[in-house]
C-alpha cells in the first residue's frame, strides 16, 4: 500500500499565503477585577494576541512599513489595559479585539486571551479568550 494517497490528505489544496501576527505571553500589571481587593492594586495578567492577516501580501521590500508591526499590537494592548480599572477579562480582551479590527483593515480575526495567574489557588491560571472577525 502507497502512503502518497494518505499524504495527500494533508497537503494544502488551496494556493496562496495565510499569515498571522501575534504575542504571546506578554505579561502586563493592570487594575481589573469584581473583588473589593483587585481595586486597590494592579496584578499581573497575561496577554496572548492572534492577528489573523488572512491573505496578506508578504513583505516585497523587507519594511516593517508592508505589515503590521506586532509592537505596536503589544503597545496598544497594555495602553488599553492600563488605562483605566476593568472588571472583568471579558471586557479588556473585547476592547483589544475592537482596537485590532479598526486598526488595520487587513485583520481577518482576532484572538485575544488573557489569563490571571493570582486568580486562583489551586491553577496556575484562570482566564478567557475572545475570538472577532469581520
Amino acid at each position: 500500500m502507497s502512503s502518497r494517497p494518505l499524504l495527500k490528505r494533508f497537503v494544502r489544496q488551496s494556493p496562496g499565503t495565510a499569515t498571522r501576527i501575534f504575542v504571546r505571553g506578554l505579561l502586563i500589571q493592570a487594575s481589573i477585577g469584581v473583588h473589593p481587593h483587585e481595586h486597590e492594586s494592579t496584578q499581573p495578567i497575561v496577554l496572548d494576541i492572534e492577528l489573523d492577516m488572512g491573505d496578506m501580501a508578504l513583505p516585497e521590500n523587507d519594511k516593517l512599513a508592508e505589515t503590521l508591526d506586532y509592537a505596536t499590537v503589544a503597545a496598544k494592548a497594555e495602553e488599553i489595559a492600563v488605562e483605566a480599572h476593568v472588571q472583568l477579562v471579558e471586557t479588556l480582551a473585547e476592547r483589544i479585539c475592537d482596537w485590532a479590527l479598526a486598526e488595520d483593515a487587513r485583520v481577518q480575526r482576532v484572538s485575544v486571551s488573557i489569563s490571571k495567574p493570582q486568580a486562583l489557588l489551586k491553577a496556575d491560571f484562570a482566564g478567557v479568550e475572545i475570538v472577532k472577525a469581520r
